[in-house]
């Protein structure tokens, strides 16, 4: 029997004050990936205290580096001349983003073995195009009992490379990858995600040489070897738009620190749009809603569109809006698996294929739901606030991968959230070998 841990939500909260994210989640796991590319003391700094970077450091003392915190946000990762070429199945399939340790070890080391990764269940997110990336520079690569293995017999050359799709986790692999290759590459039809400028502002303090950050095109001039370096991650913008989406929601007024507001220029845009007041500073935003919210539409686009992550937020937001929504999802098929758990909060929200319709309610009432990756958790402990008695949110453990002190903040904010123990999971009732037949 397992325990579960839940988040016990009690509805009909305001959130009010001031909060301060710290650094982005989808960034970091990127930039400890990255300090593999140099022997020595890489220190990321405004590092977020949530499972995942737990994972991945696991990840990296696996691969022989020495990796340890210091209670400021800074995280020292010191790694060997020679890493290790094999990341291990039970690390990997609980943290998607550590496939992009596959770019930099084939760089490091002409050789890899990389288990298939895990992560959220959102929908199919398949690595055919890191493959063909790689592929163009050289490597070979081919799957075998599970793993992904990658050889680069000759060294990894410059190429010119088109995504089929603006990829952030193949445009950051083939970063990492290109920026110890002989030559040239050109990544065109890049990701412009403000975590791949983050990823080749610290790589080009390495010594890389990288044009074109934040555009549709990128070209890495490879060098033949990186140094160690100090780097502070930037904000996280998905954690930045799960408050101002919970300001709107609950009729609050929340002043959000930590982040540039130009990375969710379209989020909050589209929180005035269902009626809040948004004012902007250079590190950060205050929204404020004094009514009942809008009907809203929103399109969730690669960035600088709509982010999928905030997907979740917007459905609640639509929920409990006056008028009638048509989200549509353009990213991961899978998004809308957590929809459901928000129809047991009383939410009007009928699906066909990638869009949703969502007839907002007045408000929702309280029922037990269940998280079922990171966003639809935090997105149903917000929605929750929204409803009349008291929801118990359960597998928040999906949650501590990307909020850091989720529940303590929002009690900040003047939420009323407690995380508890629940009941056991059942388990399969039976012994694990059949009984012996006379």
């Amino acid at each position: 029997m397992s325990a579960v841990d839940v988040m016990r939500v009690w509805g009909g909260a305001r959130l009010a004050g001031e909060v301060t994210v710290a650094g982005a989640k989808n960034s970091t796991l990127k930039l400890m990936a990255a300090a593999l590319l140099a022997e020595g003391k890489t220190i990321v700094q405004n590092v977020p205290q949530i499972t995942d970077i737990a994972i991945m450091a696991e990840v990296l003392r696996r691969l022989g580096c020495t990796v340890h915190a210091q209670d400021y946000g800074d995280l020292i990762i010191d790694a060997p001349g020679e890493p290790g070429a094999e990341t291990d199945y039970d690390l990997v399939r609980r943290l998607r983003a550590s496939i992009c340790v596959l770019g930099p070890l084939l760089a490091r080391r002409g050789h890899v073995r990389v288990a298939h990764p895990g992560g959220d269940a959102i929908g199919s997110r398949g690595l055919d195009m890191h493959v063909a990336g790689l592929n163009r520079m050289g490597a070979e690569i081919s799957a075998e009992h599970g793993f992904i293995v990658a050889t680069a017999p000759g060294g990894l050359h410059g190429a010119t490379i088109w995504l089929d799709f603006p990829s952030v986790g193949a445009t950051e692999n083939l970063l990492m990858a290109a920026v110890l290759a002989n030559g040239v590459t050109e990544i065109d039809n890049a990701a412009r995600e403000p975590e791949i400028v983050d990823i080749c502002t610290m790589l080009t303090g390495m010594g890389a040489h990288i044009a074109g950050a934040g555009s549709s095109k990128i070209e890495v001039e490879g060098v033949p070897a990186l140094h160690p370096v100090i780097h502070r991650t930037i904000g996280d913008r998905i954690v930045a738009g799960t408050w101002a989406f919970g300001a709107a929601m609950t009729r609050g007024d929340v002043t959000v620190g930590g982040v540039d507001p130009g990375y969710l220029e379209i989020a909050l845009d589209k929180v005035a749009t269902a009626g809040a007041t948004v004012e902007t500073y250079p590190d950060g935003f205050r929204v404020r809603m004094d009514r009942r919210p809008t009907a809203l539409d929103i399109v969730t686009l690669p960035f600088p569109g709509f982010a999928t992550d905030l997907l979740p937020m917007a459905i609640g937001l639509a929920s409990v809006s006056d008028g009638a929504s048509m989200i549509t999802e353009n990213i991961f098929d899978g998004r809308f698996m957590f929809v459901q758990e928000l129809v047991r909060l009383g939410a009007e929200i009928r699906t066909d294929g990638k869009h949703a319709v969502v007839r907002g309610r007045e408000r929702l009432s309280a029922a037990p739901v269940r998280a079922t990756d990171i966003r639809a958790g935090a997105g149903l402990v917000i929605a929750a606030l929204c409803a009349d008695g008291v929801t118990e949110v359960s597998h928040v453990h999906h949650v501590d991968r990307g909020y850091p002190n989720f529940a303590a903040d929002l009690n900040r904010l003047g939420a009323r959230v407690e995380r508890a123990e629940a009941l056991p999971e059942p388990t399969f009732p039976f012994p694990s070998t059949p009984p012996t037949r006379g």
